[in-house]
């Protein structure tokens, strides 16, 4: 009797360990109080708006407060080691971007923080650029704008939202297949890139929809075609670079969500399943696809092979372009 006793004590003991336990009750909890969503661009530029649009919804399934936290700098590399360098309990996320985490390996000597730092959550959308001129240029077409910087090399000149940004890339690849001599100039963000063809500072960029829209609707910018491969659900009626006379040319960049390595698989899987339903619902496609994005969702391995493959394939670019940060 006394040895069934002890034995029911021992195993009552067991299940209040489990159910007690640090991982399960947290998990249980979670969150249980606000989540930082760090953003590694100033407000303003494409990221800063995805962000704005994904975090009031996600509070809201959460039953917290999504808070953004903008730390723009290094082309996303400030943004994203902060976050690599968080305590991995689910309480800090962050905006990935494919320039800060396919590109930035292959241009930074020396980069401040490793991909297996962060573990992916979920890919939001696939992102087409858009070639943007000041109305200051006569150009109407991606000919003609070729003809302009034929004419009088080196004397236009391009933003970018930083060294190595996905923008940055696109002009690069530009210039190199079609053998034109554009100036790069680097900003911090998409935000102040955009301000400062505006201004016309600069003539052009290759901008995410995003940033350019408003401004391209309101007539104050003007949009010559889409970086990528196909046309974009946004602008359909824009040719891509590619039809517009410089055929292979495709520059597509993406965003998703990633957050420490060793936040609890509980944790990421909770942040997947809320965001999926997020990006799927008929409101926030629409809202999207109206901005640029193209939504694509699914599990985090889906987008950590994604971000592996991206990896290889900018390699090349990166080489052939030349571009390197100490």
């Amino acid at each position: 009797m006394i040895r069934c006793r002890t034995l029911s004590l021992v195993a009552s003991s067991l299940v209040a360990l489990y159910v007690l336990s640090p991982a399960v009750v947290h998990a249980q909890a979670y969150p249980s109080k606000p989540i930082r969503f760090i953003v590694p661009w100033p407000p303003g530029g494409g990221a800063d708006i995805m962000s704005r649009l994904i975090n009031q919804q996600l509070g809201d399934a959460l039953g917290q407060q999504v808070v953004i936290d903008n730390r723009g700098g290094a082309a996303g590399n400030i943004g994203a080691e902060l976050a690599a360098k968080s305590p991995p309990d689910g309480y800090t996320i962050v905006f990935a971007y494919s320039g800060t985490h396919s590109i930035n390996p292959h241009i930074y000597r020396r980069m401040p923080f490793k991909g297996s730092d962060l573990t992916a959550i979920i890919q939001l959308a696939s992102v087409p650029q858009i070639v943007v001129v000041h109305p200051s240029l006569p150009a109407k077409s991606v000919r003609e704008l070729i003809a302009i910087v034929k004419a009088k090399p080196g004397q236009l000149s391009y933003a970018s939202s930083g060294n190595g940004a996905i923008n940055h890339l696109a002009g690069e690849l530009f210039k190199m297949r079609t053998g034109t001599d554009i100036v790069h100039v680097p900003y911090k963000g998409g935000g102040p890139a955009a301000v400062a063809l505006l201004s016309g500072e600069v003539g052009m960029i290759f901008g995410e929809p995003a940033s350019m829209m408003g401004f391209l609707k309101a007539g104050k910018l003007r949009a010559l075609a889409v970086t990528s491969g196909k046309r974009a659900l946004s602008l359909p009626e824009l040719p891509t670079v590619s039809e517009a006379g410089v055929p292979g040319y495709d520059v597509t960049s993406w965003n998703g969500i990633l957050a420490p390595a060793a936040t609890p698989r509980e944790i990421v899987g909770r942040l997947n399943a809320e965001l999926n339903k997020i990006i799927a619902a008929p409101a926030m496609r629409d809202r999207m696809i109206g901005l640029g994005y193209e939504p694509v969702g699914g599990p985090p391995e889906k987008f950590d092979a994604f971000i592996q493959s991206e990896l290889a394939k900018w390699a090349p670019v990166v080489k052939a372009a030349g571009v390197r940060i100490d």
